[in-house]
């Protein structure tokens, strides 16, 4: 390497250090946090930032209308929704719109429905899902920790075990 190269290279690296951390580099560094202070727009095409369900537990299911074991768990994720108001429930759809519109005409939650596009693989890889696979359910405490993830369709007994004890 050139005198000039590692003089130039040099500097560079001194300035990162004294400059504050960028955002990008802070959402990579707190993935959670990051996620949660995301938004997505809902299905009136307004858009819901996740910082409004803080303060009481969240259950993030992450799924898609093709995918046929998010489709099967979601009337138990709807139970469950219903038999603990005091926790949010919410379900992101690596879809569509127009494919969640035209699922909801077959089967309804009473849960909301976000949409991600298939951004959200990336998503949920940063949230600890690797293999990017679907259902992913992700729960976090009311202080906004990340408390489980579910990869694969859940459990109802358990996940209903797990939530009691919230």
């Amino acid at each position: 390497m050139k005198r000039r190269d590692f003089l130039r290279h040099a500097s560079l690296l001194a300035a990162a250090s004294l400059s504050p951390m960028p955002l990008a580099a802070m959402a990579e560094a707190d993935p959670v946090s990051a996620f949660l202070a995301s938004s997505y727009p809902d299905l009136n095409g307004g858009d819901v930032p996740l910082s409004t369900y803080a303060g009481r537990p969240l259950v993030v299911n992450f799924w898609a209308t093709w995918c046929a074991p998010c489709v099967k768990e979601m009337p138990d994720l709807d139970a469950l929704s219903k038999k603990y108001g005091d926790m949010n429930f919410v379900g992101i759809a690596i879809d569509t719109r127009a494919n969640v519109d035209r699922f909801l005409q077959k089967v309804q939650v009473s849960y909301p429905l976000l949409v991600a596009g298939h951004g959200g693989i990336d998503v949920m890889k940063k949230l600890g899902n690797r293999q990017g696979g679907l259902p992913y359910t992700v729960i976090f405490g009311a202080d906004s920790t990340k408390l489980r993830q579910i990869l694969g369709q859940v459990d109802p007994a358990d996940l209903d075990s797990y939530l009691a004890k919230l």
